[in-house]
């Protein structure tokens, strides 16, 4: 009787360690997960803001605009962590200011290289809603995660913070989005 008891506590602890270790594993994979999307939504946002420096420099808008623009593509790409959601947004609607403006197709057209920028900035666009998704979803599925009783139990993720959501205005000027 003794033995089959030995026997079967064995087995349960044996079970219950290989399923904590598959939990630890799975939140080891979130988080790498994490940081790759993280590291896509960094690519995307220098992007953006490059193309749009890009534009900005390209002669092809007014220099008050032109001003406009680069100000606001630089703020997002020398923000720090704190502000970088604020001047991330504020180069989203200088982009929809910009893009949405009247006689700007007349003006794209002028120039050779006008249709090319916009595809590369149509792209750049596309790239950062895309990457901020994934990216929130994957801070959603890992919270999740975390937040388990036996993660939070056994401390599974460390001491590591809940990640946090990007949230930024990303919308496409209506131009872009329309295409």
């Amino acid at each position: 009787m003794t033995t089959t008891l030995i026997l079967v506590i064995g087995v349960l602890v044996v079970l219950a360690s290989v399923y904590v270790s598959w939990r630890a594993g799975r939140l080891d994979r979130l988080h790498i997960r994490l940081e790759a999307a993280q590291a896509a939504l960094d690519a995307a946002l220098l992007r953006r803001a490059a193309v749009s420096l890009e534009l900005a420099g390209s002669r092809i808008l007014d220099p008050a605009t032109s001003l406009v623009l680069a100000a606001a593509a630089h703020e997002a790409r020398t923000s720090g962590p704190e502000e970088r959601e604020h001047a991330e947004s504020d180069l989203s609607k200088t982009l929809r200011a910009v893009v949405d403006q009247e006689r700007f197709d007349e003006k794209l057209t002028e120039h050779l290289a006008g249709p090319a920028l916009m595809k590369e900035l149509d792209t750049a666009v596309a790239k950062v809603v895309y990457s901020r998704r994934f990216f929130n979803n994957a801070v959603a599925v890992t919270r999740r995660a975390q937040r388990r009783w036996l993660a939070r139990t056994l401390r599974l993720a460390g001491h590591t913070d809940y990640p946090q959501f990007f949230e930024i205005d990303d919308a496409p000027p209506e131009s872009l989005a329309a295409e």
